[in-house]
């Protein structure tokens, strides 16, 4: 009998083609399985690893209990990619409705860095300019008149990075039943906690103050440009082609507000009037969202940073709105981002928020794709320490953790030791913090990392560095006073700020 050669060879092929894929299938599916295996042992290790004080731990559940957090929610991811995520508590203490992954929580602050990235993406199409003379493009508003302004020129650039030298730090929360101000009353000062029009206290771009007026300037001028309200404009070219289904800047007052959402309690646990706040400054801390969307978020702008995977954010946009503005800010801020810590010795993008009750931390790696994202319905008194608390067992339980290069160590000199030690004001803050000597090493109590204290590493030149800090430290004269200072170099950068004066 003839055989057809032809015929047995597809068969052979046919069968070779199926092996090999079902080979595939056991070595992906064994790759899935073990990562999903890993992430929910790590996830157990955070929920249950929080430090409670030098030697005891407790779970996350104990945490909230202790401090009287009504409700949390959190997602984790790692590697470009959401890991785990969970919930627990309540929405609102007279119901006993449950927080679920789907819930949305007022973000507050974490509007800010959303606001910088659209302005950066409205930019790269060509809608807006960030260097451009603000004035240009109000209508229902203009600029006061301000000798800081005389001979220099406001930009979005200057409001979004917190460098305009504008007033109006924060704003007070409006519920249902209330007369909801305009964005003109509020920069008129027209509003609860204010009596005059905001104004400036420096030359743009000079220094450095928080300010939730700044972004208040930044939204009127993208609305009255374009014709769209700012929740309108995030809706169709960040949250939509995002897939954030749960992410809105609409207020409860708007069509279109979400229904399930978590309510802002006190620090007795009682809900606050309605429990959902109103905020008509929308750019400042109008924003509701999930920790999942703002992972897909974060993770959005980590895929932009190594360009790749992205799909909305440019690499371009990415790399601007993280690129630091200054360093005056005990570390970094950029275009909306802070840019100040160094968990791990990783270099972080991040924001916090906190409106009356309720509010949340994200925060991302500039490489690695890791991060996490959380928010709770409860006062800054009981919900920070447990967010502070979950953030290190996160990190400590996943391993994001780059050991310090001490290569280039040396001894402090003797002569050293006796001239940098003393107490140091934060020349922004309220905030001082002093050097010690111990054992011929120099030692900050407290540190910026909350610590009791943290070592200085000396790499000589009067300069030290710090495990977990993303700046140098030098110690020298500031030129222009003559005075002793801590002076901060953010690495990579040669961006230097004299930012703690020392106590003579």
């Amino acid at each position: 009998m003839k055989v057809d050669t032809n015929c047995l060879g597809a068969r052979i092929m046919k069968d070779f083609r199926r092996i090999i894929l079902m080979l595939l299938a056991l070595i992906f599916g064994c790759t899935s399985h073990n990562s999903g295996e890993a992430s929910t042992q790590k996830k157990e290790k955070a929920i249950h690893n929080l430090l409670k004080n030098d030697t005891t731990y407790y779970s996350i559940v104990e945490a909230m209990e202790e401090s009287g957090l009504i409700g949390l929610s959190v997602a984790v991811f790692e590697d470009y990619k959401i890991v785990w995520k969970d919930s627990w508590g309540i929405k609102e203490v007279a119901t006993d409705e449950k927080i679920d992954g789907n819930t949305a929580f007022s973000t507050a602050s974490i509007s800010k860095p959303i606001t910088a990235t659209l302005f950066a993406v409205l930019e790269e199409k060509g809608l807006i300019d960030l260097k451009a003379p603000v004035s240009g493009y109000l209508k229902r508003w203009k600029l006061p008149d301000s000798k800081f302004l005389k001979d220099t020129v406001l930009t979005l650039e200057h409001l979004l990075s917190h460098t305009a030298g504008t007033t109006q730090g924060g704003f007070v929360d409006f519920y249902e039943g209330d007369t909801i101000p305009t964005i003109v009353h509020s920069l008129k000062g027209q509003i609860p906690g204010y009596d005059t029009e905001i104004d400036f206290v420096f030359v743009p771009g000079t220094w450095w103050k928080y300010s939730g007026g700044g972004y208040v300037i930044a939204q009127m001028a993208i609305e009255d440009h374009l014709g769209r309200s700012l929740a309108h404009l995030a809706e169709e070219h960040l949250f939509m082609p995002l897939g954030l289904k749960n992410t809105t800047m609409r207020q409860p007052n708007e069509e279109g507000f979400p229904s399930n959402v978590a309510k802002a309690h006190d620090e007795n646990g009682k809900t606050i009037r309605t429990g959902i706040p109103i905020t008509p400054q929308v750019s400042a801390s109008g924003l509701w969202s999930t920790p999942t969307d703002m992972s897909l978020f974060l993770i959005e702008m980590q895929n932009a940073l190594r360009n790749e995977g992205n799909t909305v954010i440019s690499h371009n946009v990415s790399q601007r709105v993280t690129e630091i503005v200054t360093s005056k800010v005990m570390g970094g801020w950029s275009l909306g981002w802070e840019r100040r810590y160094g968990f791990g010795n990783y270099e972080w993008f991040s924001h916090g928020g906190a409106n009356t009750g309720i509010g949340g931390h994200i925060y991302g790696t500039m490489d690695g794709g890791n991060g996490m994202a959380f928010f709770g319905n409860g006062p800054n008194g009981n919900r920070i320490p447990v967010l502070d608390k979950f953030k290190s067992s996160i990190i400590k339980a996943h391993g994001w953790y780059l050991p310090m290069d001490r290569k280039n160590e040396q001894e402090v000199p003797d002569d050293f030791i006796s001239w940098a030690t003393g107490n140091y004001q934060d020349v922004l803050f309220d905030v001082e913090i002093e050097i010690i000597s111990n054992d011929k090493k120099l030692l900050m109590a407290p540190s910026f990392l909350g610590k009791e204290y943290s070592e200085l590493i000396y790499i000589g030149d009067s300069t030290f560095l710090m495990d977990e800090f993303p700046n140098k430290i030098k110690f020298e004269r500031n030129p222009t006073d003559s005075l002793m200072y801590m002076a901060l170099i953010r690495n990579g950068t040669f961006k230097k700020e004299y930012t703690l004066q020392k106590r003579e």
